[in-house]
Formats: C-alpha cells, structure tokens, sequence
C-alpha cells in the first residue's frame, strides 16, 4: 500500500518507500517530484537514516533517464586509491593488482544517474576528478591518456554541512557550487512524528510478509514508545526496531515486550486513553478513507494511488463499513 495524502503522489507511487504526511517532509517531496524530471544536479542533504538512498532512486525513477543504468557509490565505503578506481575505471597494470581493464562507475552510469552517497567523505584529489565529470562530462581512467566522454545525471547526498566542510578547507568550493544546484534537505524523523504510525504500518506489513508472521497490529503501549523515543538513527533505525520486533513476536499484536529495551523506558501514557491510540486496522480504514475523500469518492484514482486492486479496494470499503 502506498501511503500518500497530498502533493507528491506520483512520486510515492513510482517509489513507494518515499512516504510522509508531515508538513516538512511533504515539502520535500513536492521538491523531489519537481525535480525529478528536471535533469539537473541534486544535492539530498540530512541526517544517517532519513532516506537520502530512497530519494535518489525515487528521482531517477521519475527521469527521462529512467530506462538508463543507476549506479550507487557509497563514497565512505572504500579508500581514496580504491574509489579513484572505482568511479573512473582503470587500464590494465595501471597499479599493483590491476591485472585487467575495468570500467568505472562513471561509464556504466551513461545515459542514466550515477548516485554519489556519502559524498562528503570524498578526498581533494578525488573531488577535482569529479568537478571535471561535472564541468565537461569527461575524465581519464586511471593509467590511461584517453578521454572518455559520459552522459549521466548526478544526485549526491551528505549528512555533512559541506559549507562547514570548504570553510575548514576538506570541500572544494567549486564543487560544492556544482553540487549545489538543487538542494533538498530530508527532515530526521524526530521531527515528522506524525508519520511514524503511517511508516509502522508501512513497515509491519512488509515485514511481516518476510517473515511469515500473523501481526495484525501494533500493541498502544508499544505505539507510544515509538512516538516518545528520539530515533537518532532515523528511519533506517524504526525499520530495524521493527523487523527485530516482528522476529520476536508469537502472537497477533507486537508488544512494547517485543521492543529493544532503550525504546521500553520511553513509554509515557500520562492521559493517552487505550482507544486514542490507533492500531493497525484504525490506521488502516483511516487512510482508506482519507484517500477516498480526496478524489471524492472516485474508486479508480483512489486505487492508482494506494497502490492496491481495485477488487482489494472495493473489499476494505465493504470491511470497514466506508460510504463511498
């Protein structure tokens, strides 16, 4: 099911994982569908966790280069030598070990989106390489003295300040100033609490699926505790929160027992009544409802952008009792 309410719908629906009924996360999703179709440089900014990865795909998903190659690059993941070989290729004996001609990240991303995760992490020497890709859309494979040209579109992502980073001297400005075309900041999760019982539904569906569990819903008190706790891992932490939630699980209700004992001691009901606290069919026949408000009871684009059949839709209205 697609979770969606507001601008970005197409968006959503082409990458489902991107979803949020937050103020500030749906401005950066009315940002992203904006984007999306404009091939130009996108610089994802936020915290570890908040869907910097979901974004970029999300983006390409909805390009002109959506037919294209997308390739991923977790700059922080290699060392500088090795991710020199890596985004640029390499001739044969060009170093120690290169017992063959490889190609780069660069020349597979061409005609598509070449994804640059973590790119604050990059070393001076490797940012130069990568201020020329995006000047002349050219380079030199490592050993070579040939020019390659590459057609590709990058989004890069940090969760560092990189004005911080050229003012201490470990950013090029010029890149920056080239990264910087069309900045979108992905808000932490902290701040979008709202969402988090639309993405625990999200979640506990797929995870249940994956595991082969019967959960039909999320216990309240287990429900509060993800509201109060702070997530400095952001979504990436509610996603394995959860799936260790599900794993543990051997009834049809995940329990605050179920949860890590740091989210336990988070719990505050202080005048939270049992029944203002929705559960997973609550939230369920709410967004169902929502969706068929917004279009005004039109069955077929309340479908399309939940994502669901039309005979699974017709079958919630019926179950939850929905007058449309």
């Amino acid at each position: 099911m697609v979770l969606s309410d507001g601008p970005g719908d197409k968006l959503a629906l082409a990458f489902p994982g991107v979803r949020g009924v937050s103020p500030s996360f749906r401005e950066a999703l009315r940002l992203l569908e904006l984007v999306a179709p404009a091939d130009t440089t996108v610089l994802l900014l936020g915290e570890t966790g908040t869907g910097k990865e979901l974004a970029a795909r999300a983006i390409h998903a909805n390009s002109p280069r959506r037919d294209g190659p997308l390739v991923v690059v977790n700059c922080a993941a290699l060392p500088e030598t090795l991710l020199e070989s890596e985004l640029f290729g390499h001739e044969k004996g060009a170093f120690t070990g290169a017992g063959g001609r490889k190609e780069g990240r660069f020349r597979l991303g061409h005609q598509g989106t070449v994804f640059l995760d973590e790119v604050g992490e990059l070393g001076l020497a490797t940012q130069a390489k990568i201020l020329r890709v995006l000047q002349s859309r050219e380079f030199e494979p490592l050993g070579s003295n040939r020019t390659v040209q590459v057609d590709v579109r990058i989004i890069a992502a940090t969760n560092r300040d990189l004005a911080k980073e050229v003012a201490a001297g470990r950013f090029r400005e010029d890149l920056f100033y080239r990264l910087n075309v069309f900045p979108v900041t992905l808000p932490p999760l902290r701040e979008r609490r709202e969402d988090l019982p639309w993405l625990a539904v999200h979640f506990l569906e797929r995870l249940r699926e994956k595991h082969r569990k019967e959960i039909k819903a999320l216990a309240p008190e287990a429900m509060d505790a993800l509201r109060c706790y702070g997530w400095p891992g952001n979504i990436r932490e509610l996603e394995n929160v959860l799936e260790r939630g599900v794993i543990l699980c051997q009834t049809d209700m995940l329990s605050l027992q179920e949860l890590p004992p740091a989210l336990q001691a988070y719990v505050f009901r202080s005048g939270v009544q049992e029944e203002e606290t929705p559960v997973w069919p609550d939230l369920e026949r709410e967004l169902i409802s929502r969706t068929l408000k917004k279009v005004a009871g039109d069955r077929g684009q309340a479908r399309d952008i939940l994502g669901i059949s039309q005979e699974e839709l017709d079958l919630k209205i019926r179950t939850y009792g929905l007058d449309y």
